[in-house]
């Protein structure tokens, strides 16, 4: 019985973890993307080589294609993610109601801090401008 858990575990930790690679792979391939858009107006060799669709949306799908393979069909990080994901089970998370309390806490310790600022930031700029002039 305990085997049969065992691998129904596995099952779902290889499930998390090739979802996991899917969106990092896609990921990176969208900021290559990116990247690469970015660093064509700068640099006159990446603007004449955008316009090949090869390598325009070529490059950043067989990067992270390569990245999406190269990590999921690697032994040793597979094992490395399934002790992450052990280890992320064993962590006890607060309750709703914890949650709740805390992000409360959090809203109105923020909006304390950021009318302390904003009044200390008029009161300076009332004074630099007295000063100036």
């Amino acid at each position: 019985m305990n085997a049969i858990n065992s691998n129904l575990n596995s099952n779902s930790n290889a499930k998390i973890v090739t979802l996991c690679l899917v969106s990092l792979s896609a990921l990176i391939g969208f900021t290559l993307s990116t990247l690469l858009k970015a660093l064509s107006g700068a640099f006159a060799v990446i603007a004449k080589a955008m316009n090949y669709d090869w390598f325009k949306h070529g490059l950043p799908v067989a990067v992270a294609l390569i990245l999406f393979f190269s990590l999921q069909f690697n032994k040793s990080f597979l094992v490395w993610a399934d002790e992450v994901i052990a280890e992320i089970k064993k962590v006890v998370w607060p309750s709703t109601k914890d949650t709740r309390g805390m992000t409360i806490v959090v809203i109105v310790m923020v909006l304390i801090s950021s009318v302390i600022i904003s009044s200390f930031d008029l009161l300076s700029g009332f004074v630099l401008n007295q000063l100036i002039k």
